[in-house]
């Protein structure tokens, strides 16, 4: 059975092989991690298809290609493999032999392959015998390599909070930002009390300076957010919302609440819960553009914007939104954000989505004018939530109230609906959020 090169996304159109789990020769079960691929939103985790033994292995480790690639090739009992089928070499880390090439053609040498064989045989300088490190370097991502040769680490040295403890890109940037003797050669410890003479009192933060290259990750999800504003005419609309209702629920039920689910009950899936409603009245909104047509989907799949810190964000997409209670869709966006940063998505996980949310809140922004996520058609912000003076009418007239104020923007394709369609949804989305009665959904 051929294993291929997954669709991670609908505008995903490669992806690269970041690390191979296994050897061409080893016997494999179902959903046993076969490798790692890297595209331009996540770093994820392939399972293997079937059981049986992995007979060849076509894509090594750093290579580029299109969804769809033949990686590897799982043998079952009793199957023979494909007169094409080409010896692999033992070691999926290492290149095969290299191609011939005429006496007068040059050889190039690339940068990369030079960074990597000098973290290959990267040793600790000191005169000590170098304890033995918890995971070798054949194991670590190319990016990892390329990271840990340019800031000369100690691999071993490095916590890792990947599968199997296996170090990531982010524990290498955040073993750089907190270590400041983290970039040079592993010395020799100093005294308890040399230390604590030499350490201030109150240090003050170091700024960080340099050039940081773009990653690989980085340049695709940069350039996915240039197609995205050359390709849709970005229109942005905001509405100020009253979250007193929903703050009611929350108070009342936040203790039993984390007691039953291990997290906090926030603001976000009563937003999705609203804007759900919503779409079944606004088809257009939920939907993509197809060359000189406009898609309707047939279903709410809610794409979640999840930050993952240095590493970027993805949008994992939660399947038929529209037919989940509060309690239900919370718990999806806690299973997204947890299985997102710790790098256990599956490739339908990104697939699919009509809508997005992206919650900037948490970190209090006032408003935010979200780039659409192609091919949808528009994107929701949600801010922060204050508590602000507003006028309440009432029969006797009006008067000074507190209340939970948040503010929801939504960027919507000129080329799907007008101003005006935008609108009406986002008065739609306010007057559920205000109106409805939250208790009686949970």
């Amino acid at each position: 059975m051929n294993v291929l090169m997954p669709q991670l996304g609908e505008t995903v159109a490669e992806g690269t092989v970041s690390i191979w789990h296994k050897n061409v020769g080893d016997n494999v079960a179902v959903d046993e991690i076969l490798l790692d691929v890297e595209t331009d939103k996540v770093s994820m985790e392939i399972p293997a298809p079937r059981a049986g033994v992995l007979a060849e292995i076509k894509v090594q480790a750093g290579e580029t290609v299109d969804v769809g690639t033949v990686l590897a090739i799982i043998q079952g009992e009793g199957e023979e493999l494909p007169a094409s089928s080409a010896p692999q070499s033992a070691n999926p880390g290492v290149p095969s032999e290299a191609p011939h090439r005429d006496a007068d053609e040059p050889t190039v040498i690339e940068p990369t392959a030079i960074t990597e064989i000098a973290v290959a045989h990267y040793e600790p300088t000191s005169g000590t015998p170098a304890a033995a490190p918890r995971q070798s370097n054949s194991k670590l991502s190319p990016s990892v390599r390329r990271l840990v040769a340019e800031h000369k680490l100690d691999i071993a040295a490095i916590e890792g909070s990947g599968r199997n403890g296996r170090v990531t890109r982010r524990d290498v940037l955040a073993f750089v930002a907190n270590g400041p003797s983290a970039a040079s050669a592993p010395t020799a410890p100093a005294s308890a009390s040399t230390a604590k003479q030499q350490a201030p009192a109150s240090p003050a933060p170091e700024l960080t300076t340099g050039r940081i290259p773009f990653n690989r990750i980085r340049k695709l999800t940069a350039d996915h957010m240039v197609m995205s504003k050359a390709t849709s005419p970005h229109v942005l609309q905001a509405v100020e919302v009253n979250f007193a209702g929903v703050e009611r629920v929350r108070k009342a039920v936040r203790e039993s609440w984390k007691t039953e689910h291990g997290f906090s009950l926030t603001y976000l899936p009563f937003i999705a819960h609203a804007v759900c409603r919503a779409l079944a009245e606004f088809p257009h909104a939920n939907a993509s553009v197809d060359n000189d047509s406009l898609v309707l989907h047939d279903h709410v799949n809610l794409a979640i914007a999840i930050d993952l810190g240095a590493d970027g964000l993805m949008a994992p997409v939660i399947k038929a939104a529209e037919t989940m209670s509060i309690t239900e869709l919370a718990q999806a966006v806690q299973d997204l954000a947890k299985r997102a940063r710790s790098q256990k998505l599956k490739p339908d996980d990104l697939a699919g989505g009509t809508y997005t949310l992206s919650n900037s809140g948490s970190f209090g922004t006032l408003i935010t004018a979200p780039i659409i996520n192609q091919p949808q058609v528009a994107i929701l912000s949600t801010d922060g939530v204050r508590k602000k003076p507003v006028v309440i009418e009432g029969p006797d007239g009006d008067s000074i109230g507190i209340r939970p104020i948040g503010i929801l923007a939504q960027s919507f394709d000129h080329r799907a609906f007008d101003g005006a369609y935008s609108a009406a949804f986002l008065a739609r989305v306010r007057g559920l959020i205000e109106t409805n009665n939250w208790f009686r959904e949970l």
